[in-house]
């Protein structure tokens, strides 16, 4: 680390339990971000500002104007633009340090295979339960922890899965796949803070899980309220019979 990155991350580098060790391991790591829309702009940014060396961004979506009152990586001369490329230029701008891939299409499971392999933690800022399934089936299958969120309306869902620990869910010991017919915002809407409050957690649980810091949120899911500013925390517990981490489990046994 040198003396330009001494100062630039200053302020978490003070930090008890932090110090040196947990700013060279976010340097040192490599976050893959599905989705760069409400939960993904937030994400991203944290990360990018708080030194993860390698950043890549997978999104087959352009911007909209409809997407500027939440999506915070994109501004009104982006719009029409791909939206991975649109936050890339965010990025860099913020932080000319770190390294950044983008994905501008719809990865199928093979890609995301390949592309789950290879990094230390998987945010999925999706908004469709096709995708978060295929998504954590790749996570499982390389035992990369999974950052989960989710908002709609004035109400938010946020939850880690690390296939490393054992007594941990996966995302389809919550959700099946048969769970039933997906919620949008352009059906449903979302108050904008809503997405940034749970995609800037997501960027917290990630940082905790890449530096070993505290206690990441796994076996538990946390919902807000924001019409009453309130959190709920629920304890998940592994299902033995979940066809995605039950297979695994019998499998390798």
């Amino acid at each position: 680390m040198n003396d330009e990155q001494l100062l630039r991350y200053s302020r978490q580098i003070m930090l008890p339990h932090f110090d040196v060790a947990g700013q060279q391991a976010l340097l040192d790591s490599h976050v893959l971000i599905v989705g760069l829309g409400g939960l993904g702009s937030p994400a991203a940014m944290y990360l990018a500002a708080a030194g993860v060396g390698k950043l890549t961004l997978v999104d087959d979506d352009v911007v909209e104007l409809s997407n500027l009152q939440r999506q915070l990586a994109h501004t009104e001369v982006d719009i029409g633009e791909s939206k991975v490329q649109s936050a890339a230029s965010k990025l860099r701008a913020m932080n000319g340090s770190i390294e950044l891939a983008v994905v501008n299409k719809r990865v199928d499971a093979e890609e995301l295979n390949s592309l789950v392999v290879s990094v230390d933690a998987v945010i999925d800022a999706t908004d469709n339960f096709a995708t978060r399934f295929a998504i954590n089936k790749a996570c499982l299958a390389a035992e990369v922890p999974l950052v989960s969120g989710a908002a709609i309306r004035l109400e938010g869902q946020l939850a880690v899965f690390d296939s490393r620990r054992e007594d941990s869910p996966c995302y389809e010991c919550l959700y099946k796949d048969d769970s039933g017919e997906d919620l949008s915002c352009a059906d449903n809407g979302v108050l904008a803070p809503v997405v940034g409050i749970i995609g800037a957690m997501q960027a917290l649980e990630t940082i905790k899980i890449l530096t070993q810091l505290g206690e990441p949120l796994v076996g538990r899911l946390l919902v807000f309220d924001a019409a009453r500013l309130q959190w709920r925390e629920m304890k998940l517990a592994r299902d033995p019979m979940c066809p995605a981490c039950g297979e695994i489990e019998v499998s390798s046994s």
